[in-house]
């Protein structure tokens, strides 16, 4: 297979379904362009690279479709020199994408492969602003924070206080909010002084945040 024309045409289609959305974050497409997903994606799944659907990776997990990591991303909207908080690294693909929009960038796994993988990714592209900590991260990492962005890959059943308290003053923090087997709702919180915005983004089905962390794989 042809990679290159596949390339362009899985990614020229991405950009007309973020463009009928209303989503136009240059700065966001220039740095999923510049990030090489094949690279982060199975060989078995490299035909399904620029899905929408979820994509299987190592250690039973999945990297979410390329339009959901967009609009999570389009709505965390980092910039450069802010300090981002990821929970959930995965394959590492957004956390590069976030490497190449902001400034330091901590993503935490609680799979020691992943997290292994995603650091021989990083490294390859020579991200050097993005660490990628094999590390529980259900409770965020506040000795690290504050924070000017926080995304996290997995849903909350409630309210995440926790981690909207790691934010700076103007700091925003995208999730899922919602129980495992019911309706979960994609969010953006944003500080506002002392109190919190809440933003309803778009419907969404993800795993769980689970506490501990995967010592064996």
């Amino acid at each position: 297979m042809n990679s290159m024309p596949d390339e362009r045409e899985g990614f020229a289609s991405f950009l007309l379904r973020m463009r009928a959305l209303g989503i136009n974050n240059r700065d966001l497409f220039a740095a999923v362009e510049a990030t090489p997903r094949r690279s982060f994606v199975p060989a078995q799944w490299q035909h399904a690279v620029w899905s929408v659907g979820m994509i299987p990776i190592e250690c039973g997990e999945a990297l979410e479709g390329i339009d959901l990591q967009a609009r999570a991303l389009a709505a965390l909207d980092p910039a450069p020199g802010q300090r981002v908080l990821e929970i959930g690294a995965g394959s590492g693909f957004t956390s590069a994408v976030l490497g190449r929009m902001a400034g330091r960038i901590l993503s935490v796994e609680r799979f020691r492969t992943l997290a292994g993988l995603a650091t021989q990714r990083l490294e390859a592209l020579s991200l050097s602003n993005v660490v990628v900590r094999h590390a529980d991260g259900s409770k965020g990492m506040p000795a690290d924070g504050p924070f000017d962005r926080i995304i996290v890959w997995a849903a909350f059943d409630a309210y995440p206080r926790a981690f909207v308290d790691m934010l700076s003053t103007g700091g925003v923090m995208v999730a899922p909010i919602g129980p495992a087997e019911g309706a979960q709702v994609l969010v953006r919180l944003s500080k506002v002084g002392s109190r919190f915005e809440r933003e309803d983004i778009a419907e969404v089905r993800l795993q769980p945040l689970v506490s501990g962390m995967a010592e064996i794989i």
